[in-house]
């Protein structure tokens, strides 16, 4: 007979956390763990594609807050979705499919391209990253996971 798999204890995050995105070479992001969202969103300008090896690519920079350095990121295109903005407009978005990190655990998601530089989240973590992961979202709890005092934005300055 076999045994079930062991179930994972469950991981209880606030509605704001830092995370990283090691293979994009972003860490320390502050993003809004946002359930309402299916699909997870990272702020992308000068979104450009091109081919590189036969494969669809996308470059890309974005700046994760408003005193960040600008970030140059190149990486080969997942997919092309049809995905709601903040308006419930559809519009199509360059899908991009990275490692993610938060509360010392990592696996991969799926992150969608868009300009988010007028929102106060540059980033926002969609409900299918989380989905089948053990993960909690407590509504009224932030930095569940981290000491926000040691978050850092991508230059490496304290958030405050």
């Amino acid at each position: 007979m076999n045994d079930p798999k062991p179930k994972r204890a469950l991981t209880v995050i606030g509605w704001q956390e830092a995370v990283d995105l090691p293979d994009l070479g972003l860490t320390n992001m502050i993003a809004k763990i946002d359930t309402g969202a299916r699909t997870s969103a990272l702020h992308a300008e000068q979104i450009a594609r091109f081919e590189k090896d036969g494969a669809q690519w996308v470059r890309f920079h974005t700046r994760f807050d408003d005193e960040a350095r600008d970030v140059w990121i190149e990486c080969p295109i997942h997919d092309l979705r049809e995905i709601k903005n903040t308006s419930g407009q559809p519009e199509e978005r360059i899908v991009i499919r990275t490692k993610f990190r938060i509360a010392r655990r990592a696996w991969t998601i799926d992150l969608s391209l868009a300009e988010r530089g007028e929102m106060q989240f540059r980033m926002i973590v969609g409900r299918s990253a989380l989905s089948k992961h053990a993960i909690a979202v407590h509504t009224r709890a932030r930095f569940l996971t981290q000491d926000p005092a040691k978050a850092l934005d991508i230059t490496g300055k304290a958030k405050t």
